[in-house]
């Protein structure tokens, strides 16, 4: 039987397509560090791994399997810049910090693919990507939004397409037009995680799988978190929950709001199908964003239903399954094997959070649909960080993310209603 998370809903095509996972043991017993982290995606591998190249002593410790959360079961595209248009944070922010935030994501991409190639990490990346318009009267913002880039923001590998040209690329007349950005791509995101963990525990990080966290304070200059077999005590902390973090923490649990993405995964299309004969990554003008690409071997990841509570839905391949067939109905009846979902951060403002919640305890998270390039960045910006250099990590560290409304008993139903508002407005 294909291996599921015991955190997220579904078996994963990601999971069945690796072959080799290796396991890490349980912590048994107390432990010092220089540095503890309490999370196993994205973020915690990252950080674990930049910190024990540089000869830190770090711990790190992973409720469940790395790569069982949103890092191992994502979209897997990597996008470019922030989740918000550049033009839209300038507007907000000023030219100067919108600026330093896209070359600061720049160079998170950058680092990502440079991270991989470097530690002979196979991540199936294929470049492209296209974001499109679901609503004609959409296509001039992303016309405008195509020669800002260009032009105002300095990054060449952007245009507009008609909705021709949409089509074409697409191979789905459903689209009205959109903009193709050859400077980014879509990459396995298993593959990246279980390369990440290896690095980590090769570089000398401590790593222990399947032991869960069950509180984090500081007291007397030092960070303790608890677990159910030991108590780790290092002189600093990364919490990289994301949005499994529960009740561990609650200025995080405040600001970062848990929403299930869900994904499936059909039988390889075959050499000769017109669905996206360029392999490249897609994402649409919903707020519910429908995203979708083409895996190394042909198969069609969809992405698109989104639910904004912790609870595990019912039919998703079903879901999946009429989703598909809106944007390309010769598919209608094409076989899924894989439906599975996951649970990512966003916050209010769908900005990342990142904030010394306790003295030398920073919580990072909150990536909002953006993580894949992102979070395995600010992993590195925290080991930065512990070196002595916060300038960068400061870039996120300063956004402003308020809390989300109603406390712990009505912020979730409060963003349920909020959301499917948003979510009616994109069928209007």
């Amino acid at each position: 039987m294909a291996y599921q998370s015991p955190v997220s809903p579904g078996y994963s095509w990601y999971e069945d397509s690796v072959e080799d996972r290796p396991t890490y043991p349980v912590l048994d017993g107390d432990r010092r560090a220089d540095v503890v982290i309490v999370g196993g995606g994205f973020t915690g591998l990252s950080a674990a791994a930049h910190l024990a190249k540089a000869g830190i002593d770090v711990t790190l410790v992973e409720a469940h399997r790395f790569g069982d959360g949103a890092s191992g079961r994502n979209g897997g595209q990597l996008g470019t810049g922030q989740r918000a248009w550049a033009e839209e944070l300038e507007a907000e922010l000023g030219f100067t910090r919108a600026k330093a935030l896209f070359d600061l994501a720049e160079e998170a991409k950058a680092h990502l693919l440079d991270f991989a190639a470097m530690n002979h990490i196979d991540i199936d990346y294929l470049p492209g990507q296209m974001s499109v318009a679901h609503k004609k009267r959409y296509v001039k913002s992303y016309e405008a939004h195509a020669a800002i880039i260009r032009n105002r923001f300095g990054y060449e590998h952007i245009t507009f397409m008609d909705a021709r040209e949409t089509a074409e690329r697409l191979g789905s007349t459903r689209y009205f037009g959109g903009v193709r950005d050859t400077g980014t791509g879509h990459i396995h995101p298993m593959k990246l995680a279980i390369g990440t963990a290896r690095v980590a525990a090769e570089a000398g990080a401590h790593l222990f799988e399947n032991t869960r966290a069950t509180g984090i304070s500081a007291s007397g200059g030092k960070a303790r978190v608890a677990t159910e077999k030991g108590t780790i005590i290092a002189e600093k902390a990364l919490i990289a929950v994301n949005a499994y973090g529960g009740d561990l923490e609650p200025v995080s649990a405040a600001h970062v709001m848990p929403i299930g993405s869900f994904i499936g995964a059909t039988v390889p299309l075959g050499e000769d199908s017109p669905v996206l004969p360029g392999f490249e990554a897609v994402d649409d003008s919903r707020f519910v964003v429908r995203y979708f690409r083409r895996t190394r071997d042909g198969r069609l990841l969809f992405g698109g239903r989104e639910i904004y509570s912790t609870t595990e839905p019912a039919g998703i391949r079903n879901a999946i399954s009429r989703q598909i067939a809106e944007i390309y109905p010769a598919l209608k009846d094409i076989e899924i094997t894989h439906a599975w979902g996951g649970y990512v951060g966003i916050t209010m403002p769908r900005r990342p959070f990142v904030r010394e919640v306790m003295p030398n305890i920073i919580s990072a998270g909150g990536y909002s649909g953006h993580g894949v390039m992102l979070s395995n960045f600010v992993g590195k910006l925290y080991a930065e960080t512990v070196a002595g250099n916060r300038d960068r990590l400061r870039l996120f560290e300063e956004l402003k993310i308020p809390p989300f409304p109603g406390g712990r008993l009505l912020r979730a139903p409060l963003l349920f209603l909020a959301l499917n508002w948003y979510a009616l407005r994109d069928r209007l």
